[in-house]
């Protein structure tokens, strides 16, 4: 991402909000569950999440694949509970970006020696599949826990969109 990209993301991250809207989004497509684990995010986490959800449907309709919409909104709303607030401030954000940016080896040291941020920032699709396994999500815990990882040719279309609309966000 560029440094504009990274200075846009930052003003997104302190201006966040949940509107009321986004919360009767967020109702229609989440169980009791499903919620507690979305609002468990940070604020920013939610309301990227709640965009990448926006940016899915945009897909969606776009596409006519006939891939489960329901199932993909979910997944969008979800894919980043592998953060939950206070885990990772933007303050921590920032260091994090910064120092796997331009000190990958200091970085990889860092986490190695216990830096939580670290560690989640470069874990927490895997940590957000675990937790949705808890709650009998496995099939969505599936395609969350990759899509941080390495585009590989056999990839779901789902696990692509998803990669799609979250990059957009």
């Amino acid at each position: 991402m560029s440094v504009f990209g990274r200075i846009f993301q930052f003003v997104r991250a302190v201006t966040a909000r949940v509107t009321v809207d986004d919360g009767k989004y967020i109702s229609a497509h989440l169980n009791a569950d499903e919620q507690k684990l979305f609002f468990a995010m940070s604020v920013a986490d939610q309301v990227h999440s709640l965009r990448t959800a926006y940016t899915i449907e945009r897909l969606v309709i776009e596409d006519k694949r006939g891939v489960d919409r329901e199932f993909l909104i979910r997944c969008a709303l979800l894919h980043d509970v592998g953060r939950k607030a206070g885990d990772l401030t933007i303050r921590g954000k920032i260091f994090v970006v910064l120092v796997t940016t331009f000190a990958p080896k200091f970085a990889e040291r860092l986490e190695l020696n216990g830096n939580h941020a670290l560690y989640v920032y470069h874990h927490h699709a895997e940590l957000g599949g675990q937790k949705l396994q808890r709650i009998g999500l496995f099939k969505e815990a599936k395609i969350i826990a990759k899509h941080h990882s390495p585009p590989k040719a056999d990839d779901p279309f789902e696990l692509k969109l998803l990669r799609l609309a979250d990059d957009a966000n």
